[in-house]
C-alpha cells in the first residue's frame, strides 16, 4: 500500500525536509513506512510495508538503498517477521519457534544485496539480542517489544553517527570549495544527514561558501534523481553532470576534494561502493586531489583482510538498457552489470567515520576505531 506524502517533517534537531523509512503503530497495526526511492524525483511516495517479504523486496528493488538505510529497513523486517508470528500463532508460540522464524527472515533479507555489510550486520545484532533474550526466558510477546527497542536504537545510533562523521568531515572542507560526490550518501540513505554528503550539509549550514558536483551514477541514476533532490531540497549549490565529466572538471582545477561512501570497508581499508568510485579515485590521485570515504564503523568488516574477499552484487541487465522501462540500446545484446567495484586504500586519503578519522596505515587505524574500549576521537584531523 502507498501514500503520497505532503508536507514532511523529521523530529531531529536541525530539522531535515525528508526521512527514508520509519517505525509506525495505528489502529491498522505495525508497518515499516518507507519512502519509494525508484519515483524520485518525481514522486514523493510512501509505501507501508506489513511483514519482512516486502521489505525485502524493497531493498531488493531499491526502493530503500543505501548501506545503513537498508539496515535499519532489514532490522525492522526482522521485528515485523515476530510481529506476524505472534499474530498468527498468539500465546502459543513457543520460544523455539520465534527463533526459527526470525532465523528465516534473517536468511531471506540478507540476500537480497550482499555487498552491503550493514544489512547482515543488523541482522546479526538483531538475531543476537533475540538469542540472548530467549535463553533468559523472555515471553515471545516481551521479546517482541526489545526486538523493536533494538531496532530503533540502530536507527537511533546512525542518526547520531551521521552527526559525528558530518562534523569529521566538514573539518576537511575549506570557504569556497568546490566538491564532486558520487552516487547519493545523504538523507535518503540513513537516519540521519548521511555519510558523505553530511559533511557538505553541515559545512554548507556553518556559513562556508561550497559548492557540489554530482555526478549522475549510471545505471540507475542515484546521482542525477537522489543527491540532486536532496541538494535542492536543502539549498546547497550544485551542478549535475554525466560520469564521464569528473576528469574533465578536475584537469581544470575546479575539484578541491572528493567525497564518497562505502558499502564495505575490508581491514586493509579497501573500499566497495557504487560503480565508478574506483575510476574516481584513480582520477583524483592524478590530479592531486583528496579522496574521502565516509561511512559509519558499521561498515568496516575486519573479517576481511582485504577488497579482493568482498562479494560484490551483480543486478539485472535490464537497469543498464533500459531507462525506467524505455529501452536504450539494442535487444538480444551481452550486458553486464556489476553494482560496485573495489577502490584499494591506496587511493584513498582518509576514511571519516563517527569515531574519527582514520587514515593510512588503515589496517592498524581501522581497527583501533573499532575497538570496543574505544573513545571518540576529539581532536579532528587537520586539512
Amino acid at each position: 500500500m502507498s501514500t503520497v506524502a505532503g508536507g514532511l517533517e523529521h523530529g531531529s534537531e536541525p530539522v531535515q525536509r525528508v526521512r527514508p523509512l520509519w517505525w509506525q503503530e495505528d489502529e491498522r497495526g505495525c508497518a515499516l513506512m518507507l519512502l519509494d526511492q525508484t519515483l524520485l524525483p518525481q514522486q514523493v511516495v510512501y509505501s507501508r510495508l506489513e511483514d519482512e517479504r516486502q521489505v525485502a523486496e524493497a531493498i531488493k528493488t531499491l526502493k530503500v538503498r543505501g548501506a545503513p538505510a537498508i539496515g535499519m529497513a532489514a532490522a525492522f523486517g526482522l521485528v515485523l517477521a515476530l510481529r506476524r508470528l505472534l499474530a498468527e500463532r498468539g500465546d502459543e508460540a513457543s520460544l523455539a519457534e520465534v527463533l526459527a522464524r526470525l532465523e528465516e527472515a534473517g536468511v531471506l533479507l540478507a540476500a537480497t544485496r550482499p555487498t552491503a555489510v550493514n544489512l547482515s550486520w543488523a541482522i546479526r545484532r538483531l538475531l543476537g539480542c533475540a538469542r540472548q533474550l530467549a535463553g533468559a526466558g523472555c515471553r515471545p510477546g516481551d521479546l517482541g517489544r526489545r526486538l523493536l527497542e533494538e531496532a530503533q536504537a540502530i536507527a537511533a545510533e546512525d542518526r547520531a553517527a551521521c552527526l559525528c562523521m558530518g562534523r569529521y568531515g566538514e573539518a576537511l572542507i575549506a570557504d569556497g570549495d568546490q566538491l564532486l560526490t558520487h552516487c547519493n550518501t545523504g538523507i535518503l540513505a540513513t537516519a540521519g544527514w548521511g555519510t558523505a554528503l553530511a559533511p557538505m550539509y553541515l559545512a554548507h549550514r556553518a556559513g562556508k561558501r561550497i559548492h557540489v558536483f554530482v555526478d549522475e551514477t549510471r545505471p540507475v541514476l542515484q546521482g542525477a534523481r537522489l543527491t540532486a533532490w536532496e541538494l535542492q531540497q536543502e539549498g546547497v549549490p550544485f551542478t549535475l553532470i554525466t560520469d564521464n565529466m569528473a576528469g574533465y572538471f578536475m584537469r581544470r582545477g575546479q575539484i578541491a576534494a572528493v567525497f564518497v561512501g562505502a558499502d564495505r570497508i575490508a581491514a586493509n581499508g579497501d573500499v566497495a561502493n557504487k560503480i565508478g568510485t574506483y575510476s574516481l579515485a584513480v582520477l583524483a590521485q592524478a590530479h592531486g586531489i583528496p579522496f574521502y570515504v565516509v561511512a559509519p564503523c558499521s561498515t568496516i568488516d575486519l573479517d576481511l583482510p582485504s577488497g579482493e574477499e568482498i562479494p560484490l552484487e551483480q543486478r539485472d541487465p535490464r537497469e543498464v538498457t533500459a531507462i525506467r522501462g524505455v529501452s536504450i540500446a539494442p535487444d538480444g545484446i551481452s550486458v553486464a552489470n556489476p553494482a560496485f567495484d573495489v577502490t584499494p586504500h591506496t587511493y584513498i586519503s582518509a576514511i571519516i567515520t563517527e569515531r574519527g578519522v582514520a587514515r593510512a596505515p588503515y589496517s592498524v587505524a581501522l581497527r583501533g576505531l573499532c575497538a570496543d574500549d574505544h573513545h571518540p576521537i576529539e581532536k579532528q584531523a587537520e586539512r
